[in-house]
């Protein structure tokens, strides 16, 4: 029972348990590893054994020089925290808007509403399309409509025109939503991980943030449809950096540690059937199981990475790719996931929506770019918080990892939602109040700001523990918690009615519950969580329906 993990009944292979740091006896469950063949990081990290363990391909991205995963990582992140931007950037602007449009401002917040519910849809399409074809495609479509959209959006000259722009932008959003996680995961090794998934995370809740702080003013010297330009320039960028630098990060790679596993198995059933001891048939094992995978293969030419289409990477129907984030969304890390993140970030959302309501009238009266510059604190504050939470997530596992006989568990990530319930409570229930007592305009400012800093502490365990917990279908999952846009449509669709009937004080206290409610569901499954994979792992329906192999 590894710091109050339950431990699975039987010893077995785990997704998400892992032999990390070979400093240790190798415990039982891990016997069948042979210890010479396991690759190992360098420098500092040089006891850590490399999880996945890559292939011997010079074209495996695990394998690819460290510059070019930070470049790739940089280049998609830009992109996201623009896509990130391209929502809420209208907020400090709402009345203008409203006003240019001949609409109220409650039919303009219903226009993000759309917005987001397409992104709900189409990742149940972006999801098969990347399974089966790969990520480079999608990101290049997605890329080039998020171009046309953004110059459409900056063109429309009434709602009609201005909503269906919406609605076609959120299919090129709903990748940078799923993808980039998974992107991540094809990139890094699990000790590196929650760094980058924070530095993703930082430009994606940086671009939300700071997307209103920039806008506030673009609005008010330029008006509104330079939002839309601005977004085009940089998108146009984008699509050039995505086609010449972001080759496909999806490899077809042997799982080193499952094939051990199996050929442990089966060497152990030949020695009961001979009478010969496990220690001897361990002893063999470790000669005769080695690996040659990918070493003999061309390392790809830069121009053959620029393919569009790099092969087929699942031969599952495309029926069923389309359908398993509808069973993984029950899995109880997917859906305590979906419950976590679907609320912190549609909460979130729902600052950007009302904030124009609030600011604008008594006692605050602030103007379109003062509004604008209250995502000054989201953006410090997440800033800040996503510096902090990534590198501390990794160093936090590592060293539960050293301390636990050198085996990882994936519930280690999930530590660190203690921080992000403390950040949120002061976050949602002071910007109610602060509201509603009408105090200085620095505390609802600064407790926006916390609830965005709770949202980076969070997103650094629910990414992380879902990668290692599900690595095979973490597009599929991802699919499932990004659902939480069919939430955020729902709440923003009538938020401004709700606060207008109820006041602040009631509106974010319910929030603020909900959320407190959602994190608390953490410790069932920190307690419980080993042995829900392990039951996953053996279901053989599951195995077959969610696996290709």
């Amino acid at each position: 029972m590894p710091y109050g993990i339950l431990n699975a009944k039987s010893a077995e292979a785990i997704p998400g348990t892992a032999f990390v740091s070979d400093f240790h006896e190798i415990p039982p469950e891990f016997r069948h590893i042979p210890r010479e063949q396991l690759k190992h990081g360098t420098g500092r990290f040089s006891d850590i054994v490399l999880v996945p363990q890559p292939s011997n391909s010079l074209n495996d991205p695990l394998n690819w020089p460290q510059w070019q995963k930070e470049m790739i990582l940089i280049i998609i992140g830009l992109s996201a925290a623009v896509v990130g931007a391209f929502g809420p950037m209208l907020s400090p602007g709402f009345v203008e808007v409203s006003a240019d449009l001949g609409i109220s401002i409650n039919t303009l917040s219903q226009s993000t509403a759309w917005l987001i519910l397409t992104i709900g849809i189409s990742l149940f399409f972006a999801n098969p399309a990347s399974k089966v074809w790969g990520k480079r495609p999608v990101y290049i479509v997605a890329i080039v409509i998020m171009f046309v959209g953004s110059i459409w959006g900056g063109a429309a000259q009434n709602y009609s025109s201005f909503l269906a722009s919406r609605v076609v932008s959120g299919f090129g959003m709903a990748p940078y939503e799923v993808l980039v996680q998974c992107t991540i995961g094809d990139l890094y090794f699990v000790h590196e991980r929650a760094t980058r998934i924070a530095v993703w995370n930082m430009f994606l809740l940086c671009g939300i943030a700071g997307g209103g702080l920039v806008s506030g003013y673009i609005i008010e010297d330029l008006g509104y449809r330079w939002t839309f330009w601005v977004c085009a320039i940089f998108f146009g960028v984008f699509v050039l950096c995505v086609i010449f630098l972001v080759p496909e990060t999806s490899y077809n790679r042997v799982d080193r540690f499952r094939r051990w596993a199996q050929a442990d198995e089966k060497h152990v059933a030949n020695n009961l059937e001979v009478g010969e001891s496990k220690t001897g048939g361990t002893e063999q094992l470790e000669q005769t199981v080695t690996f040659e995978d990918g070493a003999a293969e061309p390392r790809m030419s830069y121009l053959s990475s620029l393919r569009v289409f790099t092969g087929t990477y699942s031969h599952a129907p495309f029926w069923k790719i389309f359908l398993r984030p509808l069973v993984v969304f029950w899995y109880p890390g997917v859906l305590w996931a979906f419950l976590v993140y679907g609320t912190t970030l549609t909460w979130i959302v729902v600052f950007s929506v009302v904030n124009a309501a609030i600011f604008t009238l008594p006692p605050y009266n602030f103007s379109v770019s003062q509004t604008g510059l209250i995502s000054l604190s989201p953006f410090i504050l997440t800033l800040v918080g996503e510096l902090i939470s990534g590198p501390l997530n990794d160093w936090l596992c590592l060293h539960l990892a050293r301390k636990n006989r050198g085996v990882y568990e994936s519930e280690f990530r999930l530590i660190l939602i203690i921080v992000s319930a403390l950040l949120g409570t002061a976050g949602f229930f002071g910007f109610g109040a602060t509201v509603h007592y009408q105090t200085h305009w620095s505390g609802p400012v600064i407790t926006f700001g916390l609830a965005n800093m709770a949202m980076a502490f969070a997103s650094s365990c629910v990414f992380g523990y879902v990668i290692d917990s599900y690595p095979k279908l973490a597009e599929e999952a991802f699919v499932a918690i990004n659902a939480r846009n069919f939430l955020t449509f729902g709440l923003t669709y009538f938020v401004n009615d709700w606060l207008a009937q109820s006041g602040p004080l009631l509106v974010f206290s319910v929030l603020g519950a909900l959320f407190l409610f959602v994190l608390a569901l953490t410790i069932p499954l920190y307690v419980f969580g080993k042995r829900a994979r392990a039951w996953i792992a053996r279901n053989q329906w599951l195995q077959r329906f969610m696996n290709d192999d």
